[in-house]
């Protein structure tokens, strides 16, 4: 019972004897069990704990409703009564406090069930505790004749004081007003704001509203404690314990005892609570091996809790229910880390899988559920997708296995003509057989085995996981051959006097890796070159790659040559000749060019420009000027000169440009261009300036 009443200083006396008188007959109005065994239990100092004080979690507004129905399933409600399973009220909007951080939305005719709810889950105060205030106060919860409408106005004797009838101040009159600031009330007791009992510290605490009962020491072990002496300041003697729910002495009160006796009656202890979970699965996973998940949680505790696993009786495994359970968390007002899975070895056959949760501080650690299982072992299975030739000395093999006893890729074994040639994963990605056998991708299995040439019976095997029959899942005949390489030779050209070009593309079937190519002129290797130039053309035409081009040049003497190029084999068979041409470099053109312009910028240089190559070749070549007879400097043509070039048919790269010094007076500048292969420079012209 609350005493913290708006009570009248000169009136303490009077209050606290009518205080006494009501809080003694608390026995007789919760309707008490007959013949109730005395009370051996109680602990003065820690009554209920935080943890459960504060939960407001427990129940929801349909399992509180149905709580009122069992409890009062036999009310029949006298005359003006109502009983509080049927009992409605229209509440009004609280704005959300300090205490009630969670506000309360008010609506039209809402049950006892849900302002309840509302209440506690708006000020974080465990309904079961309201439920069970309700009940030692004015035995609302077991009437069987229900309550009238002055009761329910006075439901949890919040600011009722005694000596005015226990009529309440207004401001609190009314259930739901009753329930919300009980409500609110414990969570400022909680805050130091009310209330002169403490925590963790020894308090002083009458047996009775009678002084002249006396008082004893309790240290209180925490702070939910605390609030119901601050709610109800009496300690229940020998005499109340004694009695059970029954009446004790003159000097016995009942408000703690009974709210120990119903709370542990209806919700089990209120000091510690046992963990809760579910096993969500137990299934086999191959032979010799069980796997299994769930959750649990212990709600005294916010920190992930342990779970042993048991096999036909015998402890098999432990681990922390940690795994991420949002639905978990969501469902309990609690944090996520509240799953578990795993997995035991056993020995094939039927077995029981038990799992128990263990209590956060080493009280009962309950069975949470077995599951029966048998283990078999299923066999591999898979398919042999391509047997196929890769050259004369190799074989491609691809397919896809699984084992369906194991979510792990499983392995196969390669056989060629009976001898074990290759083992593989089969975790290349396969998402068709993956969806097709409700599994992940990873099935595929690949590989390549060296081979002589000649036909070959290639065998595969699935190895089963569980270290049973590895069953054969194909066999294919293959011929392995050796293809030749094929090519073109595009062109031959020369390239001057002392220069042939080529170009073509070549590959060998029997590889997707570019082949080489020799060039032989007049009989006599000449050069080698890998075919790896893009020729996406190619690539099309054959379904292969685009690196399948070659170029290149060869230095020769001026004359008639036979040029020829053969491919090699990649597989070191015959190299085939793809084409001969037959080409004559010329004899040596001369360099030819032009002065455009020469120019003195002022005493000590001159300017002069102009363009210049030579035939026998496509590169820019060099320009010497002399003045007066003496070379004084060299530059190349290589300025752009697209003029130049689209007369000649050539590239822009032509033109020439320089600023040779000089002293004053008259002078003649002489260009020559040099010849890119050595022979005569040829006198472009002169100018006199």
């Amino acid at each position: 019972m609350n005493t913290h009443a708006r009570t009248p200083v000169g009136v303490v006396l009077a209050v606290t004897l009518l205080l006494g008188l009501l809080t003694g007959v608390q026995a007789l109005v919760t309707a008490a069990p007959a013949g109730a065994a005395p009370v051996t239990d109680f602990d003065p100092g820690n009554i209920i704990s935080d943890s459960i004080m504060y939960d407001s979690s427990t129940m929801s507004p349909a399992s509180i409703q149905s709580f009122l129905e069992q409890r009062g399933s036999a009310c029949v409600p006298a005359a003006g009564n109502t009983c509080i399973k049927d009992y409605r009220e229209s509440t009004p909007t609280r704005a959300a406090t300090t205490m009630c951080p969670g506000g309360y939305v008010g609506a039209a005719n809402e049950t006892a069930a849900s302002i309840l709810a509302k209440a506690s889950v708006a000020c974080g105060i465990n309904p079961q505790v309201l439920l069970v205030t309700l009940q030692k106060e004015q035995g609302l919860i077991t009437s069987t004749t229900g309550k009238s409408a002055s009761t329910y106005s006075r439901a949890l004797g919040f600011g009722c004081p005694d000596n005015v009838g226990g009529w309440c101040n207004p401001e609190y009159a009314g259930f739901a007003n009753q329930v919300y600031s009980a409500a609110n009330q414990l969570k400022r007791y909680a805050a130091g704001l009310a209330g002169s009992y403490r925590a963790g510290r020894v308090n002083t605490i009458l047996w009775n509203p009678n002084a002249a009962c006396g008082s004893s020491q309790v240290y209180i072990e925490n702070q939910a404690t605390a609030s119901l002496y601050n709610y109800t300041p009496y300690r229940p003697n020998a005499a109340a314990l004694a009695a059970g729910y029954g009446s004790g002495d003159s000097c016995s009160s009942y408000g703690n005892r009974n709210f120990h006796l119903y709370f542990t009656a209806w919700f089990g202890s209120a000091k510690q609570r046992p963990p809760i979970g579910v096993i969500d699965s137990v299934r086999t996973s191959g032979e010799r091996t069980v796997t299994f998940s769930g959750w649990a949680f212990d709600p005294d505790s916010p920190n992930p809790i342990n779970v042993h696993v048991y096999v036909d009786g015998a402890v098999a495994t432990g681990m922390q229910a940690s795994d991420s359970r949002a639905d978990v968390g969501a469902s309990y007002g609690r944090g996520a880390a509240n799953g578990f899975s795993g997995s035991v070895q056993v020995t094939p056959g039927t077995h029981t899988i038990c799992i128990y949760a263990l209590d956060a501080t080493g009280g009962f650690s309950p069975l949470i559920g077995c599951r029966t299982v048998t283990t078999s072992n299923s066999r591999p299975i898979g398919v042999v997708d391509t047997v196929q030739a890769a050259g004369p000395s190799s074989i491609k093999v691809s397919g896809w296995a699984f084992d369906p006893d194991s979510y792990d890729p499983s392995t196969v074994h390669v056989y060629v003509d009976g001898v074990v040639a290759m083992g593989a994963n089969a975790w290349d990605y396969r998402p068709d057989v993956g969806a097709a056998y409700g599994r992940g991708p990873a099935n595929g299995y690949s590989g390549t085995i060296s081979v002589t040439p000649g036909t070959h019976t290639v065998c595969v095997y699935a190895l089963d996981t569980s270290g049973g029959f590895n069953p054969l899942i194909g066999c294919r005949t293959v011929t392995t051959s050796n293809s030749r390489p094929i090519g073109v030779v595009d062109t031959v050209q020369a390239a001057g006097p002392s220069t042939i070009q080529f170009s073509g593309w070549a590959f060998d079937p029997d590889s997707s890796q570019p082949t080489n190519v020799h060039v032989y002129v007049d009989g006599r290797v000449a050069t080698g070159v890998t075919a790896w130039d893009s020729r996406p053309d190619v690539g099309a035409a054959y379904g292969r790659g685009p690196a399948n081009g070659f170029s290149g040049s060869v230095g020769v003497s001026p004359g008639a040559h036979t040029v020829c190029v053969y491919v090699l084999d990649t597989s070191g068979g015959l190299n085939p000749l793809i084409g001969c041409r037959s080409v004559t470099t010329s004899s040596n053109a001369k360099p030819i060019g032009v002065i455009d312009s020469v120019q003195a910028t002022g005493a000590g240089s001159v300017q002069l420009s102009g363009w210049a190559f030579d035939p026998d070749s496509p590169n820019p070549i060099n320009v010497h000027v002399y003045v007066d007879g003496v070379v004084t400097t060299g530059t190349t043509a290589w300025d752009s000169r697209p003029d130049v070039g689209a007369a000649y048919g050539r590239g822009p790269a032509n033109g020439y440009s320089a600023t040779v010094p000089v002293g004053p007076g008259n002078h003649t500048l002489c260009v020559y261009a040099l010849d890119s292969n050595g022979g005569l420079n040829p006198l472009i012209g002169c100018r006199a300036v």
